[in-house]
């Protein structure tokens, strides 16, 4: 399939209906992305302020993220530096603990189709468990397991737990997260930025 214009990609998939009857609140893909990225995050998909906004990680899990990455809210919304595409475009609906997991439409669909127009690209945030499943092929049971052995995953992908306010019990019980990857984390995006 010969390639179109990233802007022109963008709009076909902010266009998208592929599952419209399976979305409590109809379509909204919400996604950020530019041929100059240096910087993708991956996370699971749109909460319901997200949806309504239509930006990406308007919310407390979006103040702690940006907490990790030690970016402000505009630098993190700075498209041409940071690309922004979760593996459902559109919000899921409520499950019995939380949002329904992502769509599964939506990453084979699109997600190869955005990376190959942004060349630039150096490092992709892998947030939650589902875009760790999907990029990531590697033996760990957990979550936990992948993120303490980051520095085994190939390079330039790094994973990381979602920073919802629910995962406060996950921080309580692994403060090696904050106290040794977070500073990593903050050093690879700041490098990466300012380059």
């Amino acid at each position: 399939m010969p390639q179109i214009p990233l802007k022109d990609l963008l709009d076909e998939i902010r266009a998208c209906t592929h599952c419209e009857s399976e979305l409590p609140l109809g379509p909204n893909p919400v996604v950020r992305a530019s041929s100059t990225a240096r910087l993708m995050i991956i996370g699971q998909a749109p909460g319901t302020r997200v949806h309504k906004t239509s930006i990406p990680w308007n919310d407390p899990s979006g103040d702690r993220l940006r907490q990790w990455l030690d970016l402000d809210r505009e630098q993190f919304y700075d498209e041409s530096q940071i690309a922004i595409m979760p593996m459902g475009f559109c919000y899921p609906g409520k499950g019995k603990s939380g949002d329904l997991p992502p769509r599964p439409e939506c990453a084979p669909l699109w997600h190869q189709r955005l990376l190959e127009l942004m060349p630039e690209l150096r490092l992709t945030l892998l947030i939650g468990q589902y875009s760790q499943g999907y990029y990531l092929n590697d033996s760990y049971k957990t979550l936990t397991e992948r993120v303490r052995n980051w520095r085994e995953c190939p390079p330039g992908l790094i994973p990381l737990p979602h920073p919802s306010p629910r995962n406060q019990l996950w921080l309580r019980r692994n403060p090696w997260f904050e106290e040794e990857v977070v500073p990593m984390l903050q050093k690879r995006v700041t490098e990466l930025l300012i380059d």
